[in-house]
């Protein structure tokens, strides 16, 4: 029987191909025989941690998730849009790590649509990622940056729309949508939320 070192080791093994196979071909190409190959290994190791491919889809939407989690953020300058700003950064594609992520978390989206625990858990993942920009907007609003009338909800809802909007076209077009660009399209957004402040600080 291997030592619980060798079992941790290959299964971190493991994940790591399972994440550069769904990150390079999307769900559809997440199998147990292209896990097995980026692995160099046979697929009877791959089922003896994972039995089923449904098995393999929930490690891999976990390993993104923990992903998100230790990913390193954007400290923005001040609270507010800044923070604001900082948050969608955190998102959208401006280097290899966020681009690979974004094609695992926008890959997954027809596996949500279909499974109604997925798309639960999709719905969930959304709902704390609208609750986190809605803190930077109230932030904003009592900063006086926006209005004080201003419908937080909306404006946390807008700035995920913009988010993932971006987030697709730059998957679909990189080259049209180079890191100073995004960066650019992110602070023309946040700036024209300020805009709106018809009596700013």
């Amino acid at each position: 029987m291997p030592a619980r070192g060798d079992h941790d080791a290959r299964r971190r093994d493991l994940s790591e191909a399972v994440w550069r196979v769904v990150a390079e071909q999307g769900f559809t190409g997440l199998t147990m025989r292209a896990v097995a190959a980026e692995m160099d290994a046979s697929t009877g190791l791959v089922t003896h941690y994972f039995p089923s491919k449904a098995a393999l889809v929930r490690h891999a939407l976990e390993l993104a998730a923990e992903r998100v989690d230790t990913m390193e953020r954007h400290v923005p300058s001040a609270p507010g849009l800044a923070g604001l700003r900082a948050a969608i950064l955190d998102v959208v594609p401006v280097d290899p790590e966020r681009v690979a992520m974004n094609r695992v978390w926008v890959s997954s989206w027809d596996l949500a649509l279909a499974d109604p625990t997925l798309g639960e858990a999709q719905r969930e993942r959304y709902d704390r990622w609208r609750a986190r920009l809605r803190g930077h907007v109230e932030a904003a609003v009592a900063r006086g940056e926006l209005p004080d009338g201003a419908d937080v909800d909306d404006v946390a809802v807008s700035a995920a729309a913009f988010t993932h909007g971006l987030v697709t076209q730059a998957l679909f077009d990189p080259a049209a949508f180079p890191v100073a660009r995004l960066e650019g399209l992110v602070a023309g957004f946040v700036e024209g939320l300020g805009s709106q402040n018809p009596n700013p600080s």
